[in-house]
């Protein structure tokens, strides 16, 4: 899919959805990556979940998650909940869902599935991954549930994720650049970052900053091609 696709608007939902939900039914993939994935080239299907949800009325946060330090692939990195899709699953946000009650112990009930993203390839590993937009109706407590791929899960507020004083590039030893966010401890960068800048502009969350600041990765962040059933989550240019 080359676009977003709006799957539902349930009653209840916070009038802070709907700009960015507006903005799904347009938005293509080159609002998110320059990356085209090749004609002939089938990619493994994944998908993630970007769950949204509200401690208090009018104050959206994001669900994620940070990778285990002792991974082979990804260690320490902070990401959307996620992988690769199984032959049971129905459909991506089935793929989202079940992959996020697996890591975290989210309660796929409490969640509702809004929209699908365009979906996004990731040459280094392989996966096209569709990223799935849901609303967190009821939030729960969640933790990590496999102590070997997920260290920490945290609920970062969209508002520190604007604050331009949060915001940086990093660049990648291949040569990448490309934008990241240091929030709660957290520097999230990579394909997550990129998603999450991208919704930062769609909903009109984005605040006028100044990408001069440039932290260097160091060699033990550049990602190795994903183990089959690994996580998707890739550096995407």
């Amino acid at each position: 899919m080359s676009r977003g696709e709006v799957l539902a608007r349930p009653d209840g939902l916070p009038d802070w959805f709907e700009p960015l939900l507006t903005n799904v039914d347009q938005c293509r993939t080159e609002d998110f990556t320059t990356l085209r994935k090749p004609s002939g080239t089938g990619g493994r299907s994944s998908a993630v979940l970007v769950l949204l949800g509200e401690d208090e009325p009018g104050r959206p946060d994001l669900l994620i998650l940070q990778r285990a330090a002792t991974m082979r692939n990804h260690a320490g990195q902070p990401a959307f909940p996620g992988g690769a899709t199984d032959p049971d699953d129905a459909h991506a946000p089935a793929t989202a869902l079940r992959e996020a009650e697996e890591e975290v112990g989210l309660d796929p009930s409490s969640a509702e599935v809004l929209a699908l993203l365009p979906d996004l390839w990731i040459p280094v590993s392989g996966f096209v991954v569709s990223p799935v937009l849901a609303w967190w109706r009821k939030p729960h407590p969640v933790h990590p549930l496999q102590p070997a791929e997920v260290a920490h899960v945290a609920r970062l507020p969209i508002s520190e994720l604007a604050d331009p004083a949060n915001r940086i590039r990093v660049r990648h030893p291949s040569g990448w650049i490309g934008p990241a966010f240091q929030v709660q401890g957290l520097l999230v960068w990579g394909f997550t970052a990129g998603v999450i800048a991208a919704l930062l502009n769609m909903a009109g969350w984005s605040r006028p900053w100044e990408p001069g600041r440039l932290v260097e990765l160091p060699d033990a962040a550049a990602p190795v091609p994903a183990a089959r059933g690994g996580a998707p989550d890739e550096v995407v240019p």
